[in-house]
């Protein structure tokens, strides 16, 4: 059985993850803490193998906590939760010891995986020797990610196009800016934006002027957690 310390302050969002961690065979939540310096106090005490860790947190964030852990030599592995997209950010963590990365929002399948995976490494290097087609198999057995159907009419091609224009942008965007910039039609534009604030990628704005209908403008969300 794997043991598991969760270190989320959002209650509600720790309390899914909870829900998340139950659903998969082999693991247990031993524990929980709300920030950087509660989630040391428990690991002292409770000794898990894995920590699920938040980033943004009050009182000692995930890369302070992260970098104690490394710097007090406890030997746990840690799998990363967390809003924080940045490339920087994630080096960070990676380079302080992270298994894995897991960016909000997720699926529960994503989070699955993690576990499922980490599992597999747990019981391979049980064996006093370790062969390269072992290693293969948790380095790269879910390598590929798995593919999403889009609704119809929505293809890969053109989604990729707009999502790396919204990443870009600095300002949130209208459907016919969108559609200018991308050399597509307005109401296509927005059966793709309006897919994109469906699944959490974007956010919609309204925008009111002096006479007409409201514009609609949308922009990448916020990471606040």
């Amino acid at each position: 059985m794997i043991r598991i310390l969760l270190v989320e302050d959002d209650p509600m969002v720790q309390q899914i993850n909870k829900q998340f961690v139950a659903q998969v065979d082999g693991v247990l939540v031993v524990g929980t803490a709300t920030n950087g310096e509660d989630a040391l106090e428990k690991l002292e005490k409770l000794q898990p193998d894995l920590v699920l860790l938040d980033i943004y947190m009050p009182k000692l964030d995930g890369i302070q906590t992260i970098r104690l852990f490394r710097e007090r030599g406890y030997q746990v592995d840690v799998i990363i939760i967390s809003a924080a997209s940045d490339a920087e950010t994630i080096q960070t963590m990676l380079r302080n010891g992270a298994v894995d990365y897991i960016i909000k929002p997720f699926q529960f399948e994503r989070l699955k995986q993690a576990l499922e995976r980490y599992q597999l490494i747990q019981k391979t290097l049980k064996d006093e020797r370790v062969t390269q087609k072992q290693i293969d198999e948790w380095m790269y057995k879910h390598a590929q990610p798995q593919q999403v159907s889009l609704p119809k009419g929505l293809n890969e091609t053109t989604l990729g196009q707009i999502e790396q224009y919204m990443s870009q942008a600095t300002n949130a965007q209208s459907a016919d800016e969108v559609a200018e910039a991308i050399g597509i039609a307005r109401v296509t534009a927005r059966r793709y934006l309006e897919y994109l604030e469906n699944i959490g990628e974007v956010e919609k704005e309204v925008q009111y002027g002096t006479v007409g209908r409201p514009i609609h403008r949308y922009r990448r969300p916020k990471r606040t957690k």
